[in-house]
């Protein structure tokens, strides 16, 4: 079951993005290698006890607004609401109630969705408490008061939160389908791919970006065994007018790639790859996930001896962060090669499943640090005592070393592509986990 998504909406200026920066903490402001994963991010994964949940940020509602970029927002806040299974009306107390916010409630009525009442700027309880009871009147009962600038009120808030999360049944039968996450910018062929694996037009095409807004999902049946397609809602390249409507777009695919066990990141070869392209496979390898490049319409592109190595090369250097991905050249129009996108799911899944045995492991961590000497720091050495696997999807890797400080992200990449090349592990990421060992320990 993947996490449950917690939108919070609300008119402008009311505190969203205070509220959404203190509960993601410090998760929003560190910054990857991965181009575009963290930074300018509208959606964080919280805990909360022992709840885990994806939280979204969403521009500001206002319901009646003739305003080309306001009516915009309203309309990516509601995908945002259409995407949530629990939602936060925000408020603002020094404000006091106001008409717009009877009709957001309104909206939000609609919707259907399980509702928690927030009242914001709460500073001080005593001050503001008569004036939070005004907010009663929405008729989406008890408003809660925090203050997102004071860090107060938060516990209740959540508490009410996770207490609407959907109740997972026990008695139901886990999904054993692998589930395969196609994403991409608008317009590369998504749901053409599907389309076309699946023989008949389930989901609708259109040259229009962004015409799939939600993510569906699709049995496609190969060979005998049953694969799950989620076509996701394309990713629209930011623009300086358009740069905060557009990244709420990113909200399904989050969630789509969230619960799939391989992302098929679909490029568009008469384009070549680009940077959003990056984004949209940062997001993939930064779950974990398998990877899968796809250069659709490969049928529209004038062909030499060296065409498929350019592309490769290119794709290689913009994505150089997921140099594991397989990568296949296909044409959702005629069919060519799609059919390779299964044996290229099946490889993935393999590696992503696939467990080493601790003496191996160890053998080549030694040949490893035999050939390259780990590094020192004023006049102490690291030194790697004892490798094990503890987990897969992704394989993850716990290694005992005597200083932590001393495992430099160069050198945790050397052995990881060490572990590469006697493996293979092709389509997947490794997650290595670093630990401290006392050298009398050893």
């Amino acid at each position: 079951m993947s996490k449950p998504i917690v939108a919070i909406v609300g008119r402008p200026n009311v505190g969203k993005s205070t509220l959404f920066n203190a509960l993601a903490g410090e998760k929003i402001s560190i910054v990857e290698d991965i181009p575009g994963v963290t930074r300018d991010r509208i959606y964080a994964d919280i805990t909360w006890l022992n709840y885990h949940f994806t939280m979204i940020d969403t521009g500001g509602i206002e319901p009646e607004s003739k305003d080309i970029i306001l009516s915009q927002m309203r309309e990516q806040a509601q995908m945002a609401i259409d995407s949530a299974d629990v939602i936060v009306f925000l408020t603002d107390v020094r404000q006091g109630l106001v008409d717009a916010d009877h009709k957001v409630a309104d909206m939000l009525r609609r919707s259907g969705k399980p509702v928690v009442l927030v009242v914001n700027k709460v500073d001080s309880f005593e001050k503001f408490m008569t004036d939070v009871y005004e907010f009663y009147n929405l008729g989406l009962g008890d408003p809660i008061p925090v203050s997102a600038a004071s860090l107060l009120g938060f516990g209740d808030m959540l508490d009410q939160v996770t207490e609407l999360f959907p109740k997972s049944n026990g008695e139901e039968e886990e999904d054993t389908r692998p589930k395969i996450a196609i994403v991409g910018k608008p317009n590369v062929g998504k749901s053409s791919i599907v389309n076309r694996l699946l023989g008949e037009e389930r989901v609708i095409v259109s040259n229009i970006a962004g015409t799939t807004r939600d993510a569906v999902d699709t049995a496609v049946k190969f060979n005998g065994k049953e694969y799950v397609f989620i076509d996701t809602a394309g990713i629209r390249r930011k623009s300086k007018i358009h740069e905060n409507l557009e990244k709420y777009s990113i909200v399904r695919t989050v969630g789509a790639v969230e619960r799939s066990d391989v992302v098929v990141v679909v490029i568009d070869a008469t384009e070549g790859v680009t940077e959003q392209d990056a984004k949209i496979a940062g997001i993939a390898h930064n779950e974990g996930k398998g990877v899968i490049i796809a250069v659709n319409k490969w049928d529209a592109i004038e062909k030499d001896d060296k065409t498929i190595y350019k592309h490769t090369e290119d794709i290689r250097q913009i994505l150089s962060f997921v140099p594991y991905a397989e990568i296949i050249f296909i044409s959702a129009v005629t069919g060519q090669r799609l059919t390779k996108l299964y044996d290229a799911i099946e490889t993935v899944i393999e590696n992503q499943n696939k467990r080493i045995g601790t003496g191996v492991l160890n053998e080549i961590m030694m040949e490893a640090t035999n050939l390259q000497q780990p590094p020192s720091d004023k006049g102490r050495r690291l030194k790697l005592f004892y490798v094990t696997q503890v987990s897969v999807k992704p394989p993850t890797f716990v290694i005992f070393v005597n200083d932590k400080k001393l495992m430099h992200y160069s050198y945790t990449r050397y052995i990881e592509n060490k572990f590469r090349e006697a493996f293979g592990f092709n389509g997947t990421s490794l997650k290595f986990i670093i630990r401290e060992r006392d050298e009398e320990k050893k």
